[in-house]
């Protein structure tokens, strides 16, 4: 009989290393104005570029992933890179 305890309510730490670089692209982005505009329109080149000499550090899968987000705005970025589905225009016009 083992005496291993695993606490399935603890987050991996491959979830929280991707939470941490979700935190630095953010960051990168509310605080540079032309990163933000790369993120936007090319968030792959973003990525791979880095920010301000600091490369950002995703698994092949997530960097995929991200880079696949279509996005006008950062807080629509935002939603996205954290798994919720984009808005769609419908959707906003029935939650009124």
């Amino acid at each position: 009989m083992s005496n291993i305890f695993i606490d399935y309510m603890q987050p991996s730490e491959k979830v929280v290393d991707n939470e941490r670089e979700y935190s630095r692209i953010m960051t990168a982005a509310v605080v540079n104005e032309r990163f933000r505009k790369l993120l936007l329109s090319n968030p792959s080149l973003a990525i791979k570029s880095g920010y301000g000499g600091e490369a950002f550090y995703l698994e092949t899968e997530e960097s995929e992933r991200i880079s696949a987000i279509k996005a006008t705005s950062l807080a629509e970025f935002a939603r996205q890179m954290n798994g919720c589905p984009p808005r769609s225009k419908m959707g906003l016009l029935a939650a009124d």
